[in-house]
């Protein structure tokens, strides 16, 4: 059996636990007979703490990916894939919509914005990459207001509203806002096998290049 290195941007236990979760989970498509080895890194996203839009939060995994492929080409390191993942905030305002459609998505009644947590995968073999995105959990309005208008650390308020520490390296906001139906080893779980998907489906995804 032969040996795949796995390179994380990330010490945290969810996410690693997610990643590991889905490399046994596609373990046959990716690679059969192989043993994945997964090695963590703690690397900067380059965006804010608490990403405010799919778009930074994109970025944030991305440049974890980009800054894992730099260290290991500095070091000489051959992985096989590289792995970056960030959550973030998805932000819809009122303004977004024309005030004829404003109830239409909801936002009457709801301070005019409706804030929901994502999580994203950036996954590259060194010479292509692709996303990967979770669902989405709306915040209630206190804790959006925390975060958005009093510029407080999504995991800092998420702790001050649940009555506990550390939650983001257990089951994260998101198991806080869904009960403990979906942690944030799950979400990130998600994003992780739709980011591995163009490299185990590659006919598929060949042929919609073709395509395009």
């Amino acid at each position: 059996m032969s040996k795949s290195l796995i390179a994380v941007g990330s010490t945290r236990g969810p996410k690693l636990d997610a990643v590991r979760d889905v490399l046994k989970l596609c373990a046959e498509q990716l690679g059969p007979n192989v043993q994945f080895e997964v090695f963590s890194f703690a690397v900067d996203s380059g965006v804010g703490h608490t990403p405010l839009s799919s778009v930074e939060s994109m970025r944030g995994a991305r440049q974890r990916t980009e800054a894992l492929m730099q260290m290991a080409s500095v070091k000489g390191s051959i992985y096989q894939y590289f792995v970056g993942l960030e959550g973030g905030l998805e932000v819809i305002e009122r303004t977004q919509s024309h005030e004829s459609n404003r109830e239409n998505i909801g936002l009457a009644g709801n301070g005019d914005r409706r804030v929901f947590l994502e999580s994203w995968a950036y996954v590259s073999d060194g010479s292509r990459g692709h996303f990967g995105r979770s669902g989405g959990i709306e915040l209630p309005p206190a804790l959006a207001h925390e975060v958005l208008d009093k510029g407080v650390e999504l995991a800092i308020a998420i702790d001050k509203f649940a009555g506990t520490a550390g939650i983001r390296d257990n089951r994260g906001a998101w198991g806080v806002l869904s009960n403990n139906l979906i942690t944030r080893r799950d979400a990130f779980r998600t994003a992780l096998v739709a980011a591995f998907a163009p490299f185990f489906d590659v006919n598929l995804f060949r042929v919609a290049r073709a395509a395009s």
